[in-house]
């Protein structure tokens, strides 16, 4: 690697606008380097795979790394060296087998050559050891500025679709999964949804949600090939489904496939309170497609929903901020059962938001919630690391 001049144009500071942190992760086995990859890129990083030295090289050049991940292979001493003798500025990460006797002559060759050696990596390795390594790299949270047009995320294909498992809160199998879309930046990473969803009003509302049905298909039938079908959920707003053209659209791309067995649109309890009269004739009309209605984040729009005998939609989905807690809280448990009354009345399943403890879902099961979703069983993940992770598997999502 010394024979080629490490580029040395780096950045001294983020400034103002976003920049996320480069990683580049070292390694001849490529599922190595995606399995590092996936796990870096979802704490917000952006990433780049290369096999040997002479790929890190490369990789150098065009982007200057924060980070230079070298997994133990043949040639992890050259890669030191050519780091070391072109001044490397960033954090070098060394991961190998716990307790390798090459894990730690690596460090300390590090070290020795003056490099920023952030702790060995041992494998195999939990979540959190991996996220105490980087945290002081980690990106912010700070909006992009200026915001992203959303008009070149769409031509550039930043967006992107992951995925999220709804639990059965009683056999705690995988019971579906719900897309929540993402836009990877190539200089700010992940950019929160807040921050480039575009308003009714915006010439690009609709063809973002067009993306988010087209991925949304693609997926299923991709999880249905590789693993096995899944009752997915999307999220669209009620403006775009009271046109007809949308729904039209909507319609011709549901999976013509003898295991599909629906698609549930999830539409914001805020903009169902608003006009409850469309979001029924919405659901009404949509139940000929085989496609259902979903009622996400219902919260303090619940009382408007009790006073209806006939209410058209299949599921409620119980807002975050009376779930979060609710082990510990006789208000919140209060105001989730006033809910399950109401769902059971409509004949409409219910889902728990934002279940991030056992001793909450613990709480939700003995309510009588029908499913559960939530970091305690795990993170929105890519469409492949879902198939791979949560379709693969056939047991119990928590044990």
């Amino acid at each position: 690697m010394s024979e080629h001049p490490l580029a040395l144009d780096r950045r001294s500071t983020f400034g103002r606008r976003r920049v996320a942190p480069q990683v580049c992760i070292v390694d001849r086995k490529r599922h190595i380097r995606r399995f590092l990859s996936e796990a870096l890129e979802e704490l917000g990083f952006i990433t780049h795979e290369c096999a040997d030295a002479d790929g890190l090289y490369q990789a150098y050049c065009a982007v200057p790394p924060d980070i230079v991940v070298l997994g133990l292979g043949p040639d992890v001493v050259e890669a030191l060296q050519g780091l070391a003798e072109e001044g490397f500025g960033g954090k070098v990460l060394v991961v190998g087998g716990r307790g390798s006797p090459m894990l730690t002559a690596i460090q300390d060759l590090g070290e020795n050559l003056g490099l920023a050696m952030l702790p060995a990596l041992g494998t195999p390795y939990r979540s959190d050891e991996l996220n105490s390594r980087v945290a002081a790299l980690m990106p912010g949270d700070e909006p992009p500025s200026p915001p992203v047009d959303v008009a070149e995320a769409v031509d550039a294909g930043w967006l992107d679709l992951w995925y999220q498992a709804k639990v059965d809160a009683h056999t705690l199998l995988l019971s579906g999964a719900e897309a929540l879309i993402r836009l990877r930046h190539p200089n700010w990473g992940v950019v929160p949804p807040a921050y480039f969803i575009p308003g009714a009003g915006d010439p690009h509302f609709h063809a973002l949600s067009d993306f988010v049905v087209t991925r949304a298909m693609a997926d299923w039938m991709y999880f249905a090939t590789e693993y096995r079908p899944i009752r997915l959920a999307i999220n669209l707003p009620a403006a775009v489904l009271e046109d007809p053209e949308s729904i039209d659209r909507l319609r011709r791309q549901l999976p013509d496939h003898p295991a599909f067995d629906g698609l549930i649109i999830e539409i914001n309890g805020a903009e169902v309170s608003r006009n409850l009269g469309l979001a029924k004739k919405i659901a009404r009309q949509l139940r000929f497609y085989n496609i259902g209605i979903s009622i996400d984040d219902l919260g303090a729009e619940w009382p408007l929903l009790s006073e209806l005998d006939d209410v058209p939609f299949i599921e409620l989905k119980v807002d975050r901020a009376f779930v979060n807690g609710c082990a510990n809280d006789r208000l919140k448990r209060a105001a989730c059962r006033t809910v399950l009354d109401l769902a059971k009345r409509l004949g409409a399943s219910t889902v728990a938001e934002g279940v991030e403890t056992r001793e909450d879902f613990e709480a939700v099961q003995e309510m009588g919630f029908s499913l559960a979703q939530g970091y305690l069983f795990h993170k929105p993940m890519a469409a492949r690391k879902f198939g791979r992770i949560m379709l693969a598997a056939r047991g119990p999502v928590l044990t």
